[in-house]
């Protein structure tokens, strides 16, 4: 036997290998599939050209998988009043994501939730910037307890998410 006839025997038994380690592999739930990176829309986040925590949030945004775009503002007041952000909700940093808003430091799983759930609602807000939520984590690792809001279309807030309890 030549080196030649053994070489499609070896590709044969390799490729009938890892067919086999493919066919072992569970498929992940539906639901899985719809967060990977591939299913996450492109985000534009207005931010201060100088805030540091709002650079750490986009941070987290793009290591969860999403695209940002941002856009550096002189002055966000006028961008939450045209995505209907009560000001009771303020915080340092908007985005947009699939037509709703996203205020704050949200954590992404909860806008996650949000777009796979669709409710019927302008978007989420924390309002402020508790200490622990993303980009305003702390050294210490303290996470002060916070509730991401629901905003509905108009401007009433309901709980979304709680963390750090």
């Amino acid at each position: 036997m030549t080196t030649r006839d053994t070489v499609p025997a070896v590709l044969v038994h390799a490729l009938a290998t890892s067919l086999t380690a493919c066919a072992r592999t569970p498929k992940p739930p539906a639901q899985d599939v719809a967060a990977t990176t591939a299913a996450l829309p492109r985000m534009v986040v207005h931010k201060s050209p100088s805030c540091v925590c709002c650079a750490k949030w986009v941070k987290h945004l793009r290591e969860a998988g999403f695209s940002v775009d941002i856009r550096n503002e002189g002055k966000l007041e006028p961008v939450k009043t045209r995505l209907g952000v009560p000001a009771a909700q303020h915080s340092c940093h908007t985005a947009q994501v699939r037509g709703y808003f996203v205020e704050g430091h949200v954590p992404v799983e909860d806008i996650k939730r949000l777009l796979v759930e669709k409710p019927y609602a302008r978007g989420l807000a924390l309002a402020g910037m508790p200490m622990g939520s993303p980009g305003m984590e702390s050294p210490s690792g303290r996470i002060e307890p916070f509730t991401v809001s629901l905003v509905g279309h108009d401007g009433s807030t309901t709980p979304f998410a709680q963390h750090g309890r």
